[in-house]
């Protein structure tokens, strides 16, 4: 099926690694240009030199930075002339229990997975004319809960809250908000919390036998939806919180 991509241009944040880098190739494949944005800039360079210079432009900036939508924005339009849609994703907060977070890690990751992430589509949004489309990369822990990640519970189901909210305000220009819900992705993310158990392994056994699939999902899985997702085969979907998780949601 043809995604409909071809010379559309794409912000993907956090695209240095797993699930954004992921969704950046899928993009590409199809005939897509990319914006690609992270902290790490030596991963951008690494990533645009994979993607193809052609192809992808990198944008050394934190999501949490106020002026982070202006630089992608400008980098969109100077290089690809437009800019279609936004894929916004963050690096997972800290790990661990609510009784053991501080305030300020509640408020770092405030500003960066919720706020920096609102400020992003909506300063986008500006920029964007029909057929528009913006996604956020959420977690599984919008329908439930994931032990060990307090403030990713805390957060993620709020900031779908709002994604609907905004999907309902967009819709009349022709724009489409969603999100997409992760699960068990085999991204250096995922990895890293299975290393936090005193048994990695068992950890990993435990969370293969809780998926419908019996297996961990591979990144390229989770970029191909996403990029559907954005993409004009996908024109009448709006408002969706799409689980990509190989069965691990038992709910609705």
């Amino acid at each position: 099926m043809d995604l409909g991509l071809k010379n559309r241009v794409y912000i993907v944040t956090a695209a240095s690694r797993g699930l954004g880098r992921a969704t950046a190739q899928a993009l590409v494949d199809d005939g897509a240009k990319v914006v690609v944005s992270s902290r790490s800039a030596d991963g951008l360079a690494h990533v645009v030199a994979e993607l193809g210079e052609a192809n992808a432009v990198g944008i050394a900036v934190d999501n949490a930075n106020p002026d982070a939508s202006a630089q992608l924005i400008k980098a969109a339009k100077d290089n690809f002339g437009r800019l279609d849609g936004i894929l916004i994703s963050v690096g997972g907060p800290p790990a661990g229990p609510i009784l053991a977070k501080t305030d300020d890690e509640w408020r770092s990751a405030f500003e960066s997975v919720f706020l920096g992430g609102l400020r992003l589509a909506t300063t986008i949004a500006a920029d964007l004319g029909e057929g528009g489309s913006i996604a956020f990369v959420l977690s599984t822990s919008v329908k439930q809960p994931i032990g060990g990640l307090a403030i990713s519970n805390g957060l993620r189901p709020g900031l779908a809250m709002a994604a609907k909210t905004l999907a309902d305000e967009l819709g009349p220009r022709g724009i489409r908000v969603n999100g997409l819900l992760p699960g068990r992705i085999d991204t250096e993310r995922v990895q890293e919390l299975d290393a936090l158990s005193d048994d990695p392994a068992a950890a990993r056994a435990a969370g293969m036998a809780a998926i419908a699939l019996g297996r961990y999902g591979e990144p390229a899985e989770f970029g191909r939806v996403a990029a559907f997702l954005l993409s004009p085969a996908a024109s009448y979907l709006t408002g969706i919180m799409l689980p990509v998780d190989g069965g691990i949601s038992r709910g609705l």
